[in-house]
């Protein structure tokens, strides 16, 4: 007989957690779960499931425009936000309730509540102790915003999902993904949008050509794009509006200020430090490879051990986890060649080193890439077109790194990441015959680099 109520006790329900009391439970140990906020974490709530459908509604406006050039008879189209917002809303408490079912279907406990770790194998639930041989934090983060005067009045990503209305205007600060793609998100909607970062260009862990792709393609599809900027203050006026000062002098008046300058660990509070386990200054919780803390029966994973913030890292994590716990098989998730997607408009999506990062680890390089008008926009006036990148050693003729901007990137580079955890070579890409007319055969067929070492 165990010491222990639990075998195991996730705090957080989370992708990560949920999939790691699940697998777990599935394995006949005795699993708990307490998550105080919403079930499915970040992601199903507040973060990428919305987001996407946002996305999605954002395009409709833009392929009305078009479909005249494609023959069809069309009108002007006009956008109920209540309609948009409401049905997310309904699709989300849907999504909320397939994960309450999979937590007790599983076998595992679940507790709608707060929980406090009290010791290195305690954790208290409300006004329940209950004691558990491994405890894993799997919390997530939360949006930061700086403090200045006025900073009461912005919003962040999590309120733009609950608007009552949607404004006719509105500034976005930040650099990252959340802000290039609520910057996107809020033009195809129809509001007036000011982009502002405070350095010389978003996305700065994106390979350099990328970077400088999108931003051309968001300013021609109307986004107002301001960089070398900081706020100073805000301040809100009689009507409601708000008038943002900038430090270079710069006034401008807007309906809403959404910040969206990074996610912090949500780990105050949780009683870490109290139980031993080291976080750095920024909260971030510290692991081994194998996501134990610096108190061997406490664990974490997910957005708040410092790697990339990506759902499907954070089930990887949990399953690697489950596994070294329960199997005795000690497994870790590698980091390199994640593939990822910004769903800007238009999308980003990437996998392996940028140019910049290849070079700095001292590969010699053959750098392939092309810029065409996509099928689809010959008919009409769109100006948007797509850009593809490759970056390969010259030396093995390994692929070390694919990016691309544009229509289904996110699709695309998916499948090439199979390859690229395969270790394809530049000759693979060569080997393969494209399927026409599609966007994704461009990446067979560059021949000739556009530099090389």
């Amino acid at each position: 007989m165990s010491d222990f109520e639990y075998d195991f006790f996730v705090i957080g329900a989370g992708s990560g957690g949920v999939r790691a009391a699940r697998t777990a439970a599935a394995m006949g140990r005795k699993v708990g779960v307490a998550e105080e906020r919403f079930l499915g974490g970040t992601c199903v709530n507040v973060g990428c499931v919305p987001k996407k459908l946002f996305v999605h509604a954002s395009h409709f406006s833009k392929e009305v425009e078009h479909a005249a050039e494609f023959g069809w008879s069309t009108t002007t189209p006009t956008l109920d936000w209540p309609t948009l917002r409401d049905n997310k809303t309904r699709e989300i408490e849907r999504l909320n309730g397939i994960y309450r079912n999979l937590i007790k279907n599983s076998g595992a406990d679940l507790f709608e509540a707060r929980a406090v770790v009290t010791g290195p194998n305690s954790v208290r639930v409300g006004d329940r102790e209950i004691t558990a041989e491994h405890i894993l934090v799997a919390t997530g983060g939360w949006p930061f915003v700086p403090e200045f005067p006025g900073s009461e009045h912005v919003v962040t990503s999590n309120e733009m999902f609950f608007l009552e209305e949607l404004p006719t205007d509105a500034l976005i600060v930040g650099g990252g993904y959340i802000a290039v793609e609520f910057a996107g998100i809020l033009n195809g909607l129809g509001v007036n949008t000011v982009l502002s970062y405070r350095g010389p260009l978003f996305l700065r862990s994106f390979d350099a050509d990328i970077r400088e792709v999108l931003h051309e393609e968001m300013l021609g599809q109307g986004v107002d794009l301001r960089f070398d900027t900081q706020v100073e203050r805000i301040e809100k006026t009689a009507d409601g509006r708000l008038d943002v000062y900038f430090k270079d002098g710069e006034v401008m008046q807007t309906g809403l200020v959404m910040y969206a300058t990074g996610r912090r660990p949500n780990t105050h509070g949780l009683g870490l430090e109290s139980a031993g386990v080291e976080l750095t200054e920024r909260g971030i919780v510290k692991v081994n490879e194998f996501y134990q803390t610096s108190v061997p029966s406490i664990h974490a994973l997910g957005d708040i051990i410092g790697t990339p913030e990506l759902t499907p890292l954070a089930t990887a994590q949990a399953m690697a986890l489950v596994s070294t716990l329960f199997k005795g098989e000690p497994r870790s998730v590698s980091v390199e060649n994640i593939p990822t997607a910004v769903f800007s408009q238009p999308p980003i999506g990437t996998v392996g080193l940028t140019e910049e990062q290849a070079r700095a680890q001292g590969h010699r390089l053959k750098i392939f890439q092309t810029r065409f008008r996509p099928l689809k926009n010959t008919l009409g006036s769109s100006p948007e077109r797509v850009f593809m990148k490759m970056v390969v050693d010259a030396e093995s003729d390994r692929v070390l790194g694919v990016h691309m901007v544009g229509d289904d990137a996110g699709e695309i580079i998916q499948g090439i990441a199979v390859a690229m955890i395969a270790g394809a070579t530049k000759a693979d890409f060569d080997a393969t015959i494209g399927i026409h007319p599609t966007a994704a055969e461009e990446f067979v067929t560059m021949r000739e680099p556009v530099h090389s070492d």
